[in-house]
């Protein structure tokens, strides 16, 4: 076989190439969802993501006879470093023909690049960081993703651990059905917890967004502050987050928990517009938007993407009723279904109220490490 080369991105050329060549691993996959390239152009933009002002990323590209056969992202994460006082660093943008030796180039070319950042072990895939998209899909591979989640092939698992990768932490995701989430018990836990605890729960203002974000970011960052692997969002990257979602979010599914008048926790939801996208087979913005308005009404799932109280109030149950009046408002829009993603294994109140909602463990996304 015609031997291959790996070398970095170096120019916008090699950029469209790197993300191009998602096409060429998915495109005949009925359950890939093409995404938009503005979107993927984003995450990657080293100058105007705000990820990238702690942060430092070495792209590269696995290439044969003139043809992208692999990709790849070294990337060091100051942040995530000064806040677990460790040396990891991470890679993501994976995407390999089904070749082990080009996996294994392509690895091992990534370490590299964290070797001579100080790096001590290697942790991915994140897309760029844990704020964003993460973890390979190790099953239900007939299933499309929803909103802000990862595909890839099912024999991504065999390049990553006939490498030596090794799982450290799974990440589940729960779909949630209409039909079965109400209970009598579960309504009267909830009607209890909002009385006992003096709990209010009520939709973003978006006449008031900006204020409300400032709130909810405090938030995030308090009750995110002792899960594994997270890392504060510095305010630049949570404004630019907020102002992309704007776009999409329904408001009363962005849901704010009060006590004493002070914010307390929160959920978001987003409709699932990956219903919508995956009829925009070229990546194209203008046609993504025209399928997102056209297809609009074939949307009926939405992600719970974030839930979480502030450390004081986490035994209070008001996750649980986060939960449960995520999925009123959703009713009352029309929507179906849910999914609560992701959900770290060993997060035992959250994977507890999504069970309590009789929610179903389908998909498992799984986060891999090992040595430099």
């Amino acid at each position: 076989m015609t031997p291959f080369t790996i070398r970095p991105v170096r120019s916008k050329k090699d950029e469209t190439r790197f993300l191009r060549f998602l096409w060429k691993i998915y495109g005949n996959n009925p359950a890939w969802v093409p995404p938009l390239m503005m979107d993927r152009r984003k995450l990657i933009d080293k100058k105007n993501n705000p990820f990238y002002q702690h942060a430092e990323m070495e792209m590269f590209l696995a290439e044969r006879d003139g043809e992208v056969v692999g990709r790849i992202a070294g990337i060091t994460n100051e942040n995530h470093n000064k806040e677990h006082h460790d040396t990891i660093g991470f890679f993501g943008f994976f995407e390999c023909i089904d070749d082990q030796d080009v996996a294994n180039a392509l690895f091992d070319e990534a370490k590299k690049f964290l070797r001579s950042k100080g790096k001590t072990a290697m942790r991915g895939p994140m897309n760029p960081s844990v704020n964003d998209e993460v973890g390979l899909l190790i099953n239900a591979f007939d299933k499309p993703p929803v909103v802000m989640m990862t595909y890839n092939p099912e024999y991504y698992v065999k390049l990553y651990e006939t490498h030596g990768l090794t799982k450290v932490k799974d990440l589940y995701a729960y779909l949630l059905d209409q039909g079965t989430v109400y209970s009598e018990r579960f309504i009267r836990a909830n009607d209890i917890i909002k009385e006992r605890g003096g709990l209010t729960f009520r939709p973003i203002d978006m006449k008031h967004f900006n204020e409300d974000v400032d709130r909810i970011k405090v938030v995030y960052n308090k009750a995110w502050s002792r899960n594994w692997g997270a890392v504060p969002m510095t305010d630049a990257e949570f404004d630019a987050l907020a102002k992309d979602l704007k776009m999409i979010v329904e408001p009363d599914l962005i849901i704010l928990a009060e006590a004493k008048g002070e914010v307390i926790g929160f959920a978001l939801a987003l409709p699932d517009i990956n219903m919508a996208l995956k009829y925009n087979t070229n990546g194209g913005t203008l046609s993504g938007l025209f399928h997102l308005y056209t297809k609009k009404k074939k949307i009926d799932l939405v992600r719970v993407i974030v839930l979480g109280v502030i450390p004081e109030y986490q035994k209070s149950g008001a996750s649980g009723v986060l939960f449960y009046e995520t999925a009123v408002r959703a009713k009352k829009l029309g929507y179906k279904f849910g999914e609560a993603s992701w959900v770290l294994e060993d997060n035992i109140m959250m994977n507890r109220a999504a069970e309590m909602m009789k929610g179903e463990r389908y998909k498992t996304y799984r986060l891999y490490e090992n040595a430099i």
